[in-house]
């Protein structure tokens, strides 16, 4: 790998900093928790993430997600009247109270499923989209492992206690960012702080949503085996951050835990962005190409997360040598690896800006030699 130093990042980090040491994170009354930054992809705390854990009714994020992937393919729209089955209205737990003989819309289940955390929306909705609620749940682990979900099982579509059922924090924070991400037109439903159906209204159990006027979501989950959990997602100052906590001992306990992880993690640390979509970082030499330079970048926004403090921060760009054509735009040319003195901070791909054809047979030749030489001398 061949190494430059950026001096055109070296701009970009004027104004940002990073402490000698990292912020000390609070400690949680808590089995398992995350903070994670949706815009960098970074985990700034974390314990026992990838331990197995019971979800809880935080499986209704997948079953959420499958739901609006249907409304986005058009295989259903928000104004579809479904018809309940006996299965969904004996559904046990939380419950949105739907009738049998009353057929419901489409955006009637979501709220029911998002805001009452209803497990007869839910298990309605898993027949529609899938035929049964056994395979919705093999929709679900496919869809898992597609979003890199590695350690979860889906077994139904509501999180109602089944030994097969289980995932980690790490997986559950994957599934909020692609949930947020993906979907962001029906996002919003997941701050309603209450929902009235059949002249019932019942509130959101996310008392973070009452609280705290940046946050905007995400779900609770509970049972007794599980404890309480939350997944609570924050937006401030045009930053999107969450935070995954489960195993508390109470509705106040995880409300309370959850407070303290968000409120660290955004007051300790901030997330810039360094560089936009197809920015230039440098130039590599191509060989045997219609072009002898390449741009390289990177195709997506890049934020990093930092801690406040007082330390420079270094980009260090390692390229992978030599660069032989042709090369398709997108193809990873090396790394960017973003220093603080002798500590890496974060590292990302850095990919080719653009594609470059073979050049034609003599400067394919040409450059043969040219190869030729810089690898015997």
């Amino acid at each position: 790998m061949k190494k430059h130093l950026l001096a055109l990042g070296l701009s970009l980090f004027a104004f940002q900093s990073i402490a000698a040491t990292a912020p000390t994170a609070p400690t949680l009354e808590a089995s398992a928790y995350m903070f994670y930054d949706v815009q960098s992809g970074q985990i700034l705390t974390s314990k026992n993430p990838d331990a197995r854990i019971e979800p809880a009714s935080l499986t209704k994020l997948m079953t959420a997600y499958l739901t609006f992937a249907a409304l986005k393919e058009e295989r259903l729209t928000l104004e579809q009247k479904l018809t309940v089955s006996d299965k969904a209205w004996k559904s046990e737990g939380s419950r949105m109270f739907l009738d049998p003989k009353v057929p419901v819309s489409v955006e009637d289940l979501i709220k029911g499923m998002i805001v009452q955390s209803g497990n007869d929306a839910c298990v309605t909705l898993a027949e529609a989209i899938a035929g049964s609620e056994e395979g919705f749940a093999q929709m679900m682990n496919a869809q898992a492992k597609k979003l890199g979900m590695l350690n979860s099982n889906f077994t139904n579509s509501t999180g109602l206690p089944d030994e097969n059922l289980y995932t980690t924090v790490h997986d559950l924070a994957i599934l909020s960012k692609a949930l947020i991400n993906d979907f962001p037109e029906f996002y919003p439903t997941y701050a309603l702080k209450s929902f009235t159906y059949n002249n019932i209204t019942q509130p959101n159990r996310n008392l973070l949503l009452y609280r705290d006027s940046s946050v905007d979501g995400l779900k609770t989950g509970h049972t007794e085996s599980a404890g309480y959990n939350l997944i609570a997602s924050s937006k401030r100052d045009g930053r999107r951050v969450i935070s995954v906590v489960v195993g508390t001992k109470s509705m106040e306990a995880r409300a309370t835990e959850s407070s303290k992880l968000l409120n660290w993690g955004l007051s300790h640390y901030q997330t810039p962005k360094l560089y936009d979509a197809n920015q230039a970082l440098s130039k590599v030499e191509v060989f045997k190409g219609s072009e002898n330079q390449l741009d390289v970048g990177f195709l997506e926004p890049v934020y990093i997360t930092l801690p406040r403090g007082s330390e420079d921060v270094t980009p260090v760009l390692e390229t992978n040598q030599p660069v032989v054509a042709p090369i398709a735009k997108g193809t990873q040319m090396g790394t960017l690896k973003l220093m603080s003195g002798n500590t890496l901070l974060a590292e990302r791909p850095v990919v080719a800006l653009q594609n470059i054809e073979e050049a034609g047979f003599f400067g394919r030749m040409w450059d043969s030699i040219v190869l030729w030489f810089k690898r015997t001398f």
